[in-house]
């Protein structure tokens, strides 16, 4: 994702969830939003570790860093208008938040080893094929002298007397 996309997302998520906290009725209307916003922030953190900017790094930099740091106080913002009556519904979501990111470092890493087991699986196969294959063309080479050396004795040998 561009930097400008992340600073973009960002700010239209932000703007999203201040315009449906003024006209909702409940907590539960402003979860989809509230989900937008949350992820447009992690877009952008994922932008600002990744890198790769083109054009003016620092500008750029300096943009998304301060949409990242509006992006935490409007969170906190946003946990302080709607959740002190129910701070243990917004301790749940930070505990499961935790939870899906754990998991999803779990199943991260479950691939990379099942892709390294893979790779060290084919990397097996290959060497016993080439070693099955060189085993053969060694037999059928040691195989086609001793023929050639069996009809050049046209029957003078001393193993077929």
């Amino acid at each position: 994702m561009e930097v400008m996309a992340a600073l973009s997302a960002v700010n239209t998520a932000i703007k999203v969830v201040k315009a449906t906290v003024s006209t909702c009725q409940n907590l539960e209307s402003l979860g989809p939003c509230l989900s937008q916003f949350f992820g447009a922030k992690e877009q952008a953190i994922a932008v600002v570790k990744k890198g790769g900017f083109k054009g003016s790094a620092l500008g750029q930099a300096v943009e998304l860093e301060l949409a990242i740091e509006q992006a935490k106080a409007f969170e906190l913002e946003v946990k302080n208008l709607f959740f002190p009556n129910n701070m243990d519904v917004w301790q749940r979501i930070v505990a499961r938040s935790k939870q899906i990111t754990s998991d999803q470092i779990q199943a991260d890493k479950r691939a990379r080893e099942a892709a390294a087991r893979r790779k060290a699986e084919i990397e097996e196969i290959i060497e016993i094929v080439l070693f099955i294959v060189i085993t053969i063309a060694l037999l059928g080479t040691i195989g086609y002298f001793v023929y050639e050396a069996v009809q050049q004795c046209e029957g003078r040998c001393g193993f077929q007397r």
